[in-house]
Protein backbone atom coordinates (compact mmCIF):
# COMPACT_ATOMS: atom_id res chain seq x y z
CA UNK A 1 0.00 0.00 0.00
CA UNK A 2 1.40 3.43 -0.91
CA UNK A 3 2.51 5.68 1.92
CA UNK A 4 -0.03 8.31 2.91
CA UNK A 5 1.10 11.87 2.28
CA UNK A 6 0.50 14.73 4.67
CA UNK A 7 -3.10 15.81 4.43
CA UNK A 8 -3.37 19.14 2.65
CA UNK A 9 -6.22 21.57 3.01
CA UNK A 10 -8.23 23.17 0.22
CA UNK A 11 -6.26 26.41 0.36
CA UNK A 12 -2.94 24.56 0.22
CA UNK A 13 -4.08 22.56 -2.77
CA UNK A 14 -5.19 25.73 -4.54
CA UNK A 15 -1.72 27.21 -4.07
CA UNK A 16 0.07 24.26 -5.67
CA UNK A 17 1.61 25.38 -8.97
CA UNK A 18 4.82 23.45 -9.67
CA UNK A 19 4.43 20.94 -12.54
CA UNK A 20 4.32 17.30 -11.43
CA UNK A 21 2.24 15.01 -9.21
CA UNK A 22 1.50 16.33 -5.71
CA UNK A 23 0.02 13.86 -3.25
CA UNK A 24 -2.60 15.57 -1.07
CA UNK A 25 -3.24 12.95 1.60
CA UNK A 26 -6.55 11.85 3.07
CA UNK A 27 -6.63 8.82 0.75
CA UNK A 28 -3.53 6.82 -0.15
CA UNK A 29 -2.34 7.45 -3.70
CA UNK A 30 -4.48 10.55 -4.32
CA UNK A 31 -2.59 13.37 -6.02
CA UNK A 32 -3.01 16.54 -8.03
CA UNK A 33 -1.30 16.36 -11.43
CA UNK A 34 -0.06 19.74 -12.73
CA UNK A 35 1.14 20.03 -16.33
CA UNK A 36 3.76 22.47 -17.58
CA UNK A 37 0.94 24.55 -19.07
CA UNK A 38 -0.62 24.84 -15.61
CA UNK A 39 -3.73 22.62 -16.03
CA UNK A 40 -4.61 20.57 -12.92
CA UNK A 41 -6.36 17.21 -12.60
CA UNK A 42 -6.86 14.55 -9.94
CA UNK A 43 -5.06 11.21 -10.19
CA UNK A 44 -5.33 8.10 -8.02
CA UNK A 45 -2.47 5.64 -8.04
CA UNK A 46 -3.61 2.17 -7.01
CA UNK A 47 -2.71 -1.50 -7.24
CA UNK A 48 -5.35 -3.58 -9.01
CA UNK A 49 -4.36 -7.17 -8.44
CA UNK A 50 -0.66 -7.26 -9.21
CA UNK A 51 -0.83 -4.33 -11.60
CA UNK A 52 -0.21 -0.68 -10.76
CA UNK A 53 -2.89 1.53 -12.31
CA UNK A 54 -3.41 5.28 -12.60
CA UNK A 55 -7.01 6.47 -12.50
CA UNK A 56 -8.18 9.96 -13.46
CA UNK A 57 -10.81 11.50 -11.17
CA UNK A 58 -11.50 14.76 -13.02
CA UNK A 59 -10.10 18.24 -13.35
CA UNK A 60 -9.46 20.80 -10.64
CA UNK A 61 -11.16 23.01 -9.54
CA UNK A 62 -14.33 21.52 -11.12
CA UNK A 63 -13.74 18.50 -8.89
CA UNK A 64 -13.02 19.86 -5.41
CA UNK A 65 -10.56 18.38 -2.95
CA UNK A 66 -13.38 16.91 -0.86
CA UNK A 67 -15.05 15.37 -3.93
CA UNK A 68 -11.73 13.93 -5.15
CA UNK A 69 -11.21 12.21 -1.77
CA UNK A 70 -14.75 10.77 -1.90
CA UNK A 71 -14.13 9.40 -5.41
CA UNK A 72 -10.77 7.97 -4.36
CA UNK A 73 -12.30 6.18 -1.34
CA UNK A 74 -15.08 4.76 -3.55
CA UNK A 75 -12.53 3.49 -6.07
CA UNK A 76 -10.53 1.78 -3.33
CA UNK A 77 -13.68 0.18 -1.94
CA UNK A 78 -14.45 -1.30 -5.37
CA UNK A 79 -10.92 -2.64 -5.68
CA UNK A 80 -11.30 -4.21 -2.27
CA UNK A 81 -14.48 -5.86 -3.53
CA UNK A 82 -12.71 -7.30 -6.59
CA UNK A 83 -13.86 -4.69 -9.11
CA UNK A 84 -11.46 -2.78 -11.35
CA UNK A 85 -12.90 0.78 -11.36
CA UNK A 86 -10.83 1.75 -14.40
CA UNK A 87 -12.22 -1.10 -16.53
CA UNK A 88 -15.65 -0.36 -15.13
CA UNK A 89 -15.33 3.25 -16.25
CA UNK A 90 -14.18 2.22 -19.73
CA UNK A 91 -17.13 -0.18 -20.03
CA UNK A 92 -19.52 2.62 -19.02
CA UNK A 93 -18.04 4.84 -21.72
CA UNK A 94 -18.45 2.09 -24.31
CA UNK A 95 -22.06 1.59 -23.25
CA UNK A 96 -22.68 5.32 -23.51
CA UNK A 97 -21.12 5.45 -26.97
CA UNK A 98 -23.23 2.47 -28.07
CA UNK A 99 -26.32 4.15 -26.69
CA UNK A 100 -25.51 7.39 -28.50
CA UNK A 101 -25.06 5.43 -31.74
CA UNK A 102 -28.72 4.44 -31.39
CA UNK A 103 -29.79 8.05 -31.02
CA UNK A 104 -31.32 8.18 -34.50
CA UNK A 105 -34.61 9.96 -35.11
CA UNK A 106 -37.57 8.45 -36.95
CA UNK A 107 -37.21 11.17 -39.59
CA UNK A 108 -33.55 10.23 -40.21
CA UNK A 109 -34.47 6.54 -40.51
CA UNK A 110 -37.25 7.33 -42.96
CA UNK A 111 -34.98 9.51 -45.09
CA UNK A 112 -32.32 6.77 -45.13
CA UNK A 113 -34.93 4.21 -46.23
CA UNK A 114 -36.22 6.45 -49.03
CA UNK A 115 -32.69 7.13 -50.25
CA UNK A 116 -31.84 3.40 -50.22
CA UNK A 117 -34.97 2.30 -52.09
CA UNK A 118 -35.87 5.16 -54.44
CA UNK A 119 -34.21 3.45 -57.43
CA UNK A 120 -36.31 0.31 -56.95
CA UNK A 121 -39.63 2.17 -56.91
CA UNK A 122 -41.80 2.10 -60.01
CA UNK A 123 -41.86 5.81 -60.72
CA UNK A 124 -41.00 9.20 -59.30
CA UNK A 125 -44.49 9.63 -57.83
CA UNK A 126 -43.87 6.85 -55.32
CA UNK A 127 -41.02 8.71 -53.66
CA UNK A 128 -43.09 11.89 -53.51
CA UNK A 129 -46.02 10.03 -51.93
CA UNK A 130 -43.75 8.57 -49.27
CA UNK A 131 -42.27 11.95 -48.39
CA UNK A 132 -45.59 13.84 -48.42
CA UNK A 133 -47.54 11.43 -46.21
CA UNK A 134 -44.75 11.14 -43.65
CA UNK A 135 -44.18 14.92 -43.65
CA UNK A 136 -47.87 15.69 -43.23
CA UNK A 137 -48.93 13.06 -40.71
CA UNK A 138 -46.00 11.19 -39.10
CA UNK A 139 -43.21 13.73 -38.62
CA UNK A 140 -45.25 16.18 -36.49
CA UNK A 141 -45.73 13.38 -33.94
CA UNK A 142 -42.63 11.15 -34.15
CA UNK A 143 -40.27 12.83 -36.63
CA UNK A 144 -37.86 14.10 -33.98
CA UNK A 145 -38.26 11.18 -31.57
CA UNK A 146 -35.53 8.57 -31.23
CA UNK A 147 -36.76 5.73 -33.40
CA UNK A 148 -36.25 3.33 -30.48
CA UNK A 149 -38.84 5.26 -28.45
CA UNK A 150 -41.74 5.08 -30.95
CA UNK A 151 -44.57 3.17 -29.29
CA UNK A 152 -48.12 2.06 -30.05
CA UNK A 153 -49.65 5.17 -28.53
CA UNK A 154 -47.67 7.35 -30.93
CA UNK A 155 -48.78 5.35 -33.98
CA UNK A 156 -52.40 5.54 -32.82
CA UNK A 157 -52.03 9.31 -32.34
CA UNK A 158 -51.04 9.52 -36.02
CA UNK A 159 -53.61 7.14 -37.50
CA UNK A 160 -56.79 7.61 -35.46
CA UNK A 161 -57.65 11.13 -36.70
CA UNK A 162 -57.63 10.05 -40.36
CA UNK A 163 -58.49 6.34 -40.24
CA UNK A 164 -62.22 6.87 -40.91
CA UNK A 165 -61.99 9.94 -43.12
CA UNK A 166 -58.89 9.20 -45.25
CA UNK A 167 -58.77 5.45 -44.91
CA UNK A 168 -56.68 4.61 -47.96
CA UNK A 169 -54.12 7.29 -47.15
CA UNK A 170 -54.03 6.19 -43.51
CA UNK A 171 -53.46 2.56 -44.46
CA UNK A 172 -50.59 3.43 -46.81
CA UNK A 173 -49.13 5.67 -44.11
CA UNK A 174 -49.36 2.81 -41.61
CA UNK A 175 -47.47 0.54 -44.00
CA UNK A 176 -44.76 3.13 -44.51
CA UNK A 177 -44.29 3.66 -40.78
CA UNK A 178 -44.14 -0.11 -40.30
CA UNK A 179 -41.47 -0.40 -42.99
CA UNK A 180 -39.31 2.35 -41.47
CA UNK A 181 -39.55 0.77 -38.01
CA UNK A 182 -38.72 -2.68 -39.43
CA UNK A 183 -35.68 -1.16 -41.11
CA UNK A 184 -34.62 0.43 -37.82
CA UNK A 185 -35.00 -2.90 -36.02
CA UNK A 186 -32.85 -4.63 -38.62
CA UNK A 187 -30.14 -2.03 -37.98
CA UNK A 188 -30.34 -2.68 -34.25
CA UNK A 189 -31.85 0.74 -33.50
CA UNK A 190 -34.96 -0.59 -31.73
CA UNK A 191 -36.35 -3.72 -30.12
CA UNK A 192 -39.72 -5.31 -29.53
CA UNK A 193 -42.92 -5.64 -31.56
CA UNK A 194 -43.38 -3.18 -34.40
CA UNK A 195 -46.17 -0.86 -33.14
CA UNK A 196 -47.34 -0.17 -36.72
CA UNK A 197 -47.87 -3.84 -37.51
CA UNK A 198 -51.47 -4.63 -38.49
CA UNK A 199 -52.02 -8.32 -37.77
CA UNK A 200 -52.37 -9.09 -34.10
CA UNK A 201 -51.67 -5.48 -33.22
CA UNK A 202 -53.46 -2.52 -34.81
CA UNK A 203 -56.12 -4.89 -36.14
CA UNK A 204 -57.42 -5.18 -32.57
CA UNK A 205 -57.72 -1.40 -32.22
CA UNK A 206 -58.83 -0.12 -35.65
CA UNK A 207 -61.56 -1.41 -38.01
CA UNK A 208 -60.37 -3.09 -41.20
CA UNK A 209 -60.20 -0.54 -43.99
CA UNK A 210 -62.42 -2.58 -46.35
CA UNK A 211 -65.22 -2.29 -43.79
CA UNK A 212 -65.20 1.49 -43.67
CA UNK A 213 -63.85 2.60 -47.06
CA UNK A 214 -65.69 2.23 -50.34
CA UNK A 215 -63.67 0.91 -53.25
CA UNK A 216 -63.18 3.62 -55.83
CA UNK A 217 -62.16 3.06 -59.42
CA UNK A 218 -60.63 5.38 -61.99
CA UNK A 219 -63.38 7.13 -63.91
CA UNK A 220 -63.45 5.76 -67.42
CA UNK A 221 -64.91 7.19 -70.62
CA UNK A 222 -67.77 4.82 -71.58
CA UNK A 223 -67.14 2.62 -74.60
CA UNK A 224 -69.95 4.19 -76.63
CA UNK A 225 -68.58 7.70 -76.01
CA UNK A 226 -65.00 6.88 -76.94
CA UNK A 227 -65.11 7.63 -80.71
CA UNK A 228 -66.62 11.05 -80.02
CA UNK A 229 -64.02 11.80 -77.36
CA UNK A 230 -61.17 10.68 -79.61
CA UNK A 231 -62.40 12.86 -82.44
CA UNK A 232 -62.53 15.85 -80.07
CA UNK A 233 -59.07 14.99 -78.75
CA UNK A 234 -57.54 15.08 -82.23
CA UNK A 235 -58.61 18.70 -82.55
CA UNK A 236 -56.69 19.66 -79.39
CA UNK A 237 -53.22 21.11 -79.76
CA UNK A 238 -50.08 20.36 -77.74
CA UNK A 239 -47.91 17.44 -76.66
CA UNK A 240 -50.33 16.38 -73.92
CA UNK A 241 -53.06 15.77 -76.52
CA UNK A 242 -50.75 13.71 -78.75
CA UNK A 243 -49.46 11.73 -75.76
CA UNK A 244 -53.04 10.99 -74.69
CA UNK A 245 -53.82 9.79 -78.22
CA UNK A 246 -50.95 7.28 -78.06
CA UNK A 247 -51.99 6.21 -74.56
CA UNK A 248 -55.48 5.39 -75.85
CA UNK A 249 -54.31 3.62 -79.02
CA UNK A 250 -51.70 1.46 -77.23
CA UNK A 251 -53.52 0.88 -73.93
CA UNK A 252 -50.40 1.49 -71.83
CA UNK A 253 -49.98 3.45 -68.60
CA UNK A 254 -49.36 7.21 -68.47
CA UNK A 255 -45.82 6.78 -67.14
CA UNK A 256 -44.84 4.69 -70.16
CA UNK A 257 -46.13 7.26 -72.63
CA UNK A 258 -44.57 10.24 -70.88
CA UNK A 259 -41.15 8.55 -70.78
CA UNK A 260 -41.37 6.99 -74.26
CA UNK A 261 -38.32 7.57 -76.44
CA UNK A 262 -37.69 7.14 -80.15
CA UNK A 263 -35.07 4.43 -79.57
CA UNK A 264 -37.89 2.21 -78.25
CA UNK A 265 -39.86 2.50 -81.48
CA UNK A 266 -39.26 0.23 -84.48
CA UNK A 267 -41.23 1.74 -87.36
CA UNK A 268 -40.31 -1.10 -89.68
CA UNK A 269 -41.78 -3.85 -87.49
CA UNK A 270 -44.41 -1.46 -86.09
CA UNK A 271 -43.40 -2.32 -82.55
CA UNK A 272 -42.80 -0.36 -79.36
CA UNK A 273 -40.52 -2.13 -76.88
CA UNK A 274 -40.97 -0.68 -73.40
CA UNK A 275 -38.04 -1.68 -71.17
CA UNK A 276 -38.68 -3.09 -67.71
CA UNK A 277 -36.70 -0.21 -66.24
CA UNK A 278 -34.73 2.80 -67.40
CA UNK A 279 -31.04 2.12 -67.83
CA UNK A 280 -29.73 5.40 -66.40
CA UNK A 281 -31.56 5.67 -63.08
CA UNK A 282 -33.04 2.15 -62.85
CA UNK A 283 -36.56 3.57 -62.45
CA UNK A 284 -39.15 0.98 -63.33
CA UNK A 285 -41.01 1.62 -66.58
CA UNK A 286 -43.26 -1.42 -66.39
CA UNK A 287 -45.25 -2.21 -63.26
CA UNK A 288 -43.79 -5.71 -63.02
CA UNK A 289 -40.33 -4.57 -64.08
CA UNK A 290 -40.48 -6.79 -67.20
CA UNK A 291 -40.08 -5.49 -70.77
CA UNK A 292 -43.32 -5.28 -72.76
CA UNK A 293 -43.79 -5.36 -76.55
CA UNK A 294 -46.59 -3.17 -77.86
CA UNK A 295 -47.90 -3.69 -81.40
CA UNK A 296 -48.40 -0.34 -83.12
CA UNK A 297 -51.55 -0.02 -85.20
CA UNK A 298 -51.61 1.99 -88.44
CA UNK A 299 -53.26 4.83 -86.47
CA UNK A 300 -50.45 4.78 -83.87
CA UNK A 301 -47.76 4.80 -86.58
CA UNK A 302 -49.49 7.70 -88.31
CA UNK A 303 -49.66 9.61 -85.02
CA UNK A 304 -45.93 9.10 -84.33
CA UNK A 305 -45.06 10.35 -87.80
CA UNK A 306 -47.14 13.47 -87.23
CA UNK A 307 -45.46 14.15 -83.90
CA UNK A 308 -41.93 13.79 -85.27
CA UNK A 309 -38.68 14.16 -83.35
CA UNK A 310 -37.80 17.12 -81.13
CA UNK A 311 -34.30 18.56 -81.38
CA UNK A 312 -32.14 18.02 -78.33
CA UNK A 313 -34.01 15.05 -76.87
CA UNK A 314 -34.92 11.47 -77.69
CA UNK A 315 -38.23 11.80 -75.84
CA UNK A 316 -41.27 11.47 -78.05
CA UNK A 317 -43.42 13.74 -75.89
CA UNK A 318 -41.12 16.21 -74.12
CA UNK A 319 -42.46 19.00 -71.94
CA UNK A 320 -42.97 22.14 -74.05
CA UNK A 321 -40.86 24.23 -71.65
CA UNK A 322 -37.99 21.85 -70.94
CA UNK A 323 -36.59 18.77 -72.65
CA UNK A 324 -37.92 16.50 -69.90
CA UNK A 325 -40.91 14.12 -69.77
CA UNK A 326 -44.36 15.63 -69.61
CA UNK A 327 -45.75 16.25 -66.14
CA UNK A 328 -47.84 13.40 -64.75
CA UNK A 329 -50.72 15.91 -64.54
CA UNK A 330 -50.54 17.12 -68.16
CA UNK A 331 -52.96 14.58 -69.64
CA UNK A 332 -55.24 14.70 -66.58
CA UNK A 333 -55.53 18.47 -66.86
CA UNK A 334 -56.26 18.18 -70.58
CA UNK A 335 -59.15 15.79 -69.95
CA UNK A 336 -60.45 18.04 -67.18
CA UNK A 337 -60.34 21.05 -69.50
CA UNK A 338 -62.21 19.02 -72.13
CA UNK A 339 -64.82 18.16 -69.47
CA UNK A 340 -64.24 14.49 -70.25
CA UNK A 341 -66.15 11.80 -68.43
CA UNK A 342 -63.02 10.04 -67.17
CA UNK A 343 -59.28 10.18 -66.41
CA UNK A 344 -56.29 8.92 -68.44
CA UNK A 345 -55.84 5.66 -66.52
CA UNK A 346 -59.54 4.94 -67.00
CA UNK A 347 -58.98 4.16 -70.70
CA UNK A 348 -57.61 0.78 -69.64
CA UNK A 349 -61.04 0.01 -68.19
CA UNK A 350 -62.67 1.31 -71.35
CA UNK A 351 -60.46 -1.03 -73.37
CA UNK A 352 -61.35 -4.01 -71.19
CA UNK A 353 -65.07 -3.25 -71.46
CA UNK A 354 -64.73 -2.93 -75.24
CA UNK A 355 -63.04 -6.32 -75.58
CA UNK A 356 -65.88 -7.94 -73.62
CA UNK A 357 -68.71 -6.16 -75.39
CA UNK A 358 -67.34 -5.96 -78.94
CA UNK A 359 -64.97 -8.88 -79.48
CA UNK A 360 -64.56 -12.58 -78.84
CA UNK A 361 -60.87 -12.40 -77.92
CA UNK A 362 -59.95 -14.58 -74.96
CA UNK A 363 -59.29 -13.12 -71.54
CA UNK A 364 -55.63 -14.22 -71.79
CA UNK A 365 -55.08 -12.12 -74.92
CA UNK A 366 -56.74 -9.11 -73.31
CA UNK A 367 -54.63 -9.47 -70.18
CA UNK A 368 -51.46 -9.76 -72.25
CA UNK A 369 -52.44 -6.60 -74.13
CA UNK A 370 -52.71 -4.82 -70.78
CA UNK A 371 -49.31 -6.19 -69.66
CA UNK A 372 -50.98 -8.09 -66.83
CA UNK A 373 -49.63 -11.37 -65.48
CA UNK A 374 -51.76 -14.30 -66.64
CA UNK A 375 -52.65 -17.00 -64.11
CA UNK A 376 -50.48 -18.13 -61.21
CA UNK A 377 -46.72 -18.76 -61.33
CA UNK A 378 -47.16 -22.33 -62.53
CA UNK A 379 -49.44 -21.31 -65.40
CA UNK A 380 -47.17 -18.41 -66.31
CA UNK A 381 -44.20 -20.77 -66.56
CA UNK A 382 -45.92 -22.63 -69.41
CA UNK A 383 -47.15 -19.50 -71.20
CA UNK A 384 -43.84 -18.54 -72.77
CA UNK A 385 -45.38 -16.72 -75.77
CA UNK A 386 -46.61 -13.15 -75.45
CA UNK A 387 -49.24 -13.86 -78.17
CA UNK A 388 -47.88 -10.88 -80.06
CA UNK A 389 -49.57 -11.45 -83.43
CA UNK A 390 -52.96 -12.03 -81.82
CA UNK A 391 -52.45 -8.91 -79.77
CA UNK A 392 -51.61 -6.99 -82.94
CA UNK A 393 -54.97 -7.95 -84.44
CA UNK A 394 -56.70 -6.91 -81.24
CA UNK A 395 -54.93 -3.54 -81.08
CA UNK A 396 -55.56 -2.83 -84.78
CA UNK A 397 -59.27 -3.39 -84.16
CA UNK A 398 -59.20 -1.23 -81.03
CA UNK A 399 -57.53 1.61 -82.92
CA UNK A 400 -60.08 1.25 -85.72
CA UNK A 401 -62.88 1.58 -83.16
CA UNK A 402 -61.28 4.61 -81.48
CA UNK A 403 -60.88 6.42 -84.80
CA UNK A 404 -64.31 5.50 -86.14
CA UNK A 405 -66.51 8.49 -86.86
CA UNK A 406 -69.13 8.84 -84.11
CA UNK A 407 -71.99 8.09 -86.48
CA UNK A 408 -70.56 4.63 -87.18
CA UNK A 409 -69.81 3.67 -83.57
CA UNK A 410 -71.35 0.68 -81.85
CA UNK A 411 -70.41 -1.98 -84.39
CA UNK A 412 -69.77 -5.35 -82.77
CA UNK A 413 -66.68 -7.13 -84.13
CA UNK A 414 -66.79 -10.88 -83.99
CA UNK A 415 -63.56 -12.88 -83.98
CA UNK A 416 -63.70 -16.50 -84.96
Amino acid sequence: MPKKADELGALEVKRLSEPGLHFVGGVAGLGLQITPSGSKSWVLRVMVGAKRRKMGLGGFPDVTLARARDLARLAREKIGGGVDPIDEKKAARRDLAASRAKDVTFRACAQQHIAAHRKSWKNEKHEGQWERTLEMYAYPVIGDMWVRDVRLEHVMQILEPIWHTKTETANRLRGRIETVLDSAATKGLRDGVNPARWKGNLATLLPARHKIAKTTHFRAVPVKELPSFYEALRSQEGMAARALELLILTNVRSHNVRHASWNEIDMKSKTWLIPGEDGEDSKQRMKAGVAHRVPLSPAAISLLKRVGETAGTDLIFPSPRKLVPLSDMAMSKLMKDMKANGVPHGFRSTFRDWTIEHTNFSREITERAMAHAVGDKTEAAYLRSDAFEKRRKLMDMWAAYCTTTPQAKGKVISIR
